[in-house]
């Protein structure tokens, strides 16, 4: 047997024992979230790759809910933030308070520090404090006066936002919206999982607890194990092959060069990789396959495609650009 298969061999069974408490997790929350599958999945992804989710959806279909029941999954410190337009940096990071006997000035650390933030409606908060969270989603660290303070370990956003209600909102730009290693679409659900929503919440107290069955230190077990999933060359290329296609799709004969602006950044290299590997873990998998690549690409790439004129007129979205990629750019 060679090196590489027995290599491979190993990493699946460190992923069949360090993956079990994520599976347990996953049928603990699909006792309070009917459906919504790929919601749950993609935040597993996400605290699995230690990267940020936003997560897009109309009111009612159960993004906060969601979210509260995996910081209940696990034994650690989560925070909910009502973004409003009044709402201020120092309400998000902390701030410097004068302490009068004393005649100093102490820091007031924000709710920013816990392990998992809830932005709720992040869309609703002035550009000044969406930048104030976006700056310590990606150095991992803020600033109250002259002092840095690191953010706990494991930090995970995940930011919810309405794509309905456009008053009295600010939109995230396109440069903040990259910052995201996930854009999750939360649709309505179906007609039996709808009538199933109605037998289990139709209650004046339903119960939505979630019972910890994971230490942090799970976390950062499991993300060692992650980056030792094997993943063939051939299927980096594959990946490195995605992303130049919404750059140049002209280079491999996709008719898409008059509706693409802008496509994909490196970092979508980088989170396609990391993602995959992760939807391998939650498989059980100690190495990647093109399937896990393709399942993990629309939510990587939707908000880093950015469409022209012409396609919003051929009422073509960059959802319909990224699956026109997927299938034509060669599978290994």
């Amino acid at each position: 047997m060679s090196e590489t298969l027995l290599d491979v061999k190993r990493i699946g069974e460190q992923v069949e024992a360090a993956s079990e408490p994520f599976r347990q997790i996953m049928d603990h929350m699909h006792r309070v979230i009917i459906g919504q599958d790929d919601l749950l999945r993609g935040m597993m992804i996400g605290l699995l790759a230690n990267g940020h989710l936003l997560i897009e959806g109309v009111p009612g279909l159960a993004k906060t809910t969601a979210v509260s029941c995996l910081a209940g999954g696990i034994n650690t410190k989560f925070q909910r933030l009502q973004f409003t337009p009044d709402l201020l940096p120092a309400d998000l990071i902390g701030t410097l308070i004068y302490q009068p006997q004393e005649g100093t000035f102490t820091v007031q650390k924000g709710p920013i520090f816990a392990n998992i933030i809830l932005a709720d409606e992040i869309n609703r908060a002035p550009a000044k404090v969406q930048s104030a969270l976006l700056e310590a989603m990606q150095e991992r660290q803020v600033t109250i006066g002259k002092e840095t303070f690191p953010l706990p370990d494991p930090f995970l956003v995940l930011a919810t936002q309405n794509p309905i209600e456009q008053e009295g909102t600010y939109p995230l730009p396109e440069a903040q919206v990259d910052r995201f290693m996930l854009k999750l679409i939360v649709d309505y659900p179906k007609r039996d999982e709808e009538r199933q929503i109605l037998d289990r919440m139709s209650s004046t107290a339903p119960d939505l607890t979630v019972a910890p069955v994971m230490e942090p230190g799970a976390i950062a077990h499991a993300r060692e194990v992650v980056d030792e999933i094997h993943m063939d060359d051939r299927i980096k290329d594959y990946v490195v092959d995605i992303v130049l296609a919404t750059r140049d799709p002209g280079s491999f004969n996709i008719p898409l060069d008059a509706l693409i602006e802008y496509g994909a950044s490196p970092r979508a290299t980088i989170n396609l990789t990391l993602t995959a590997k992760a939807n391998a873990f939650l498989a059980g998998r100690g190495y990647v396959v093109p399937q896990d690549v393709k399942d993990v690409a629309m939510n990587v790439l939707r908000h880093r495609v950015i469409v022209t004129y012409e396609a919003e007129a051929e009422e073509k979205t960059s959802v319909d650009i990224i699956q026109t990629v997927l299938d034509h750019v060669p599978v290994p």
